[in-house]
């Protein structure tokens, strides 16, 4: 295929503006972008929490590991793309990046197709198999059977508002987001409360939010102001392309399945040793740190086209300062949210319920498990890093490392002998040994390419 030049200002300031201005720029969209994405969830907790009851928080924790599962194949898609996009936007390949815009689409339709139909088969027996009771089954029903046939929207808005950012629009990406969540936000307390329908009302919220998003970001990529559109080559499956979107995508794929098995396995334990209030309270704690790992997620998201872009162009000091200044942003991020879980725990909770019993056996988990996440930051920066530069392989094993190699056996060790603290001590313990292993990798990266 013929290179064509992409000559542009976006391109222009990827390659040559201060990295920590740079910066600035495309994190701020994309945290607003995570956090949004965050909002959705935490919303719905508060209001249900408040509006619906404790048992209905549980339900709701109970969906994890489904909404996990269909997170990870909308990942696997769109942060593949977007990766692959940035990359060869720095080579100067403009129609390549249009051919893996327009392949993307089709994967995504696929995808979608072939993971809601058997969600929707065996719902009930899937949740059973989650960790659920009689009691919390009924909830997570009546909230999945809306939110599983809308989740093509959830695919379509999140994974191509990153291809919006990594195309060089993060504002427009950002505003995308904040459409989708103020929408939300406005929806949930009608649906809930005007119109009585407690946890189906915030599930009817949300699709329709997810759809307007959706339809938003759809119109920037057929819009002639976009720097690459959806063209009729885009739309022809080509296996190299489609190698190209997996092979970088399979990293956060596999984090989310591995996120997913996890939750199966804690959800059981929590009930073995807490019961269903234990669930619930998993669910708040659970709100309050991904609110912070997607803030640091988005921080890295920022750092993504810029590293990318740059390591394409054969810029590497650049590529090295962007990453010093996410790491130490990142940090700082995760120790605040630390001093918080362990100072005022309580004030973090009453959020979401007024419930004392669920009060204090969350305060308690609160700061529990989140001991050592002022850690967490790097290793998710670095997980993020290595997937910028395509290094498949080292972002894989860190995406898969707290979770797979250190929580599940923690998890399945620890409780035997500490009960319902066990599991809460699983988290820092996974979260500490990860970071290791992820400073080790960038060490052997630098002294590598020195």
């Amino acid at each position: 295929m013929n290179r064509q030049p992409v000559s542009n200002e976006i391109t222009w300031r990827l390659e040559h503006e201060k990295p920590a201005r740079l910066l600035l720029k495309y994190a701020i969209p994309a945290v607003v972008g995570t956090m949004v994405n965050s909002l959705y969830n935490i919303v719905d907790r508060i209001y249900i929490g408040h509006g619906v009851g404790s048992l209905a928080i549980s339900g709701l924790t109970l969906t994890f590991p489904m909404l996990l599962l269909l997170q990870a194949f909308g990942m696997l898609v769109g942060v593949g793309a977007s990766s692959r996009i940035s990359i060869f936007l720095g080579k100067k390949d403009l129609p390549m990046a249009e051919k893996i815009l327009g392949n993307a689409l089709l994967l995504t339709f696929a995808v979608t197709t072939l993971t809601v139909i058997p969600c929707m088969i065996w719902l009930e027996e899937l949740l059973t198999w989650f960790g659920g009771s009689e009691h919390t089954i009924p909830y997570a029903v009546d909230y999945l059977c809306i939110v599983i046939p809308g989740n093509i929207f959830t695919s379509l808005s999140f994974s191509y508002n990153s291809i919006i950012r990594a195309s060089g629009y993060p504002k427009k990406a950002m505003m995308t987001m904040i459409v989708g969540a103020v929408m939300n936000i406005l929806l949930d307390p009608i649906f809930i409360f005007r119109f009585d329908m407690g946890i189906r009302g915030a599930a009817v919220a949300t699709v329709i939010s997810m759809a307007v998003s959706a339809a938003l970001v759809m119109w920037h990529f057929v819009s002639r102001k976009s720097l690459i559109r959806f063209r009729r080559h885009g739309f022809r499956f080509d296996r190299r392309v489609v190698w190209y979107i997996v092979t970088i995508g399979i990293s956060p794929f596999l984090m989310q399945l591995a996120g997913s098995l996890v939750n199966v396995i804690m959800n059981h334990s929590l009930q073995i040793h807490g019961g269903d209030l234990a669930l619930g309270a998993n669910g708040i704690i659970v709100s309050f740190g991904m609110l912070l790992v997607m803030l640091v997620v988005g921080i890295a998201q920022g750092m993504q086209p810029i590293v990318g872009f740059n390591y394409g162009a054969g810029h590497t000091r650049r590529v090295m300062e962007t990453f010093r200044l996410v790491v130490i942003t990142a940090t700082c991020v995760m120790g605040a949210g630390w001093l918080c879980s362990l100072c005022l725990p309580e004030v973090i909770v009453r959020a979401f319920t007024s419930e004392q019993a669920l009060i204090d056996i969350t305060a308690n988990g609160l700061r529990l498990n989140l001991l050592a996440f002022v850690v967490v930051g790097s290793h998710v920066t670095l997980t993020h890093f290595f997937q910028s530069i395509g290094d498949t392989g080292k972002s894989i094993f860190l995406s898969l490392s707290r979770q797979v190699l250190f929580l599940i056996p923690f998890l399945l060790i620890l409780p035997s002998f500490f009960g319902l603290d066990g599991v809460w001590y699983a988290g820092p313990l996974s979260d500490t040994l990860s970071a290791l292993i992820a400073w080790l990798f960038l060490w052997h990266h630098v002294r590598k390419h020195r």
